[in-house]
């Protein structure tokens, strides 16, 4: 097997990935580079999974990038990331150590992997209304007619994703010459991605949602909340902080918003898994790990490495 450029690891959410890019960085002597779009945010630590804890092997260390790197107020693209993501791999390689990307959140993977290139397209709020009050079929329809290529590059499963890419789409045409960010230099990369029984998926994930509400995952998002932040801002943050923002408003009982969050997380884990089979279809070699398995992991990366 070829030496490669980067190592992937990546999977549905509480499937391992942290453990095992860690236990990886310990071995070869790795940085991580985080693939989470809401780890980016200062603050939102446990409703996230940032485990920051995690990142250490034999009491050293393990150094991680595009972890706590911007407020919750502040926008932050897929644009924004893939220049971070180049600026974090340049400086990790050039100190001679292995970049390792880990992370759930597909489409950042995907834009690295296959050097997507990318317009700084702003928030467009009033397009947002407007394309937000319809149905989810006709806004793909919408965007195949408007940008063929950005609607072969979206998740057509996630509405918001595809709201996205028509403010983009809508953008690109109304200013032409726009520049775009792009690929600073071609990567080969390893890839492995962490692969369970869906029941054994299911305990993972309820077991700990539950240690997260523990650790006080609700008080976190009052802190949020009681930070003053826009509340159509807020409910970009994703399912953990929607839910528990319900049940502190009263609209829902604990138990309700427990329930409902445990069926939203185990949707996203789907959603995750469909994700990362596409991947491997649209031509990205994939090492499935069954179990997020280190021993086999670190036998693939050491004819790599």
């Amino acid at each position: 097997m070829a030496k490669k450029d980067l190592i992937v690891v990546c999977g549905p959410t509480a499937s391992g990935k942290t453990n095992l890019g860690v236990f990886l960085a310990g071995l070869f002597n790795g940085e991580i580079i985080s693939a989470d779009s809401r780890q980016v945010y200062r603050g939102m630590d446990i409703g996230t999974g940032k485990d920051l804890d995690e990142y250490r092997v034999n009491d050293s260390s393990v150094p991680y990038h595009l972890i706590d790197i911007v407020d919750p107020q502040t926008i932050y693209t897929l644009y924004d990331y893939q220049k971070d993501f180049q600026a974090a791999y340049s400086a990790i390689k050039s100190r001679g150590h292995v970049p390792i990307l880990v992370g759930g959140s597909g489409l950042y993977i995907e834009s690295v992997l296959r050097g997507y290139r990318i317009a700084p397209v702003p928030e467009n709020e009033k397009l947002r209304e407007e394309l937000s009050g319809k149905e989810k079929e006709l806004l793909s329809k919408q965007l195949e007619e408007t940008d063929p290529e950005l609607f072969r590059k979206t998740d057509l499963k996630s509405k918001k994703r595809i709201i996205r890419a028509l403010e983009i789409a809508f953008y690109r045409h109304n200013n032409p010459g726009l520049e775009e960010s792009g690929p600073v230099e071609k990567i080969d990369p390893l890839v492995i991605c962490t692969r369970w029984d869906r029941e054994r998926l299911r305990e993972r994930i309820d077991r700990r949602l539950e240690l997260r509400l523990a650790q006080g995952m609700v008080d976190e998002v009052k802190r949020i909340l009681q930070s003053g932040i826009d509340r159509k801002r807020f409910s970009l943050f994703g399912m953990e902080y929607g839910h528990i923002a319900r049940y502190i408003d009263g609209d829902v009982t604990y138990g309700k918003m427990v329930e409902d969050l445990k069926h939203s997380i185990h949707q996203l884990a789907k959603r995750q898994e469909t994700w990362f089979r596409g991947m491997e279809r649209r031509g990205i070699k994939v090492h499935w790990i069954k179990d997020a398995d280190c021993k086999e992991a670190a036998a693939i990366v050491g004819r790599c490495f």
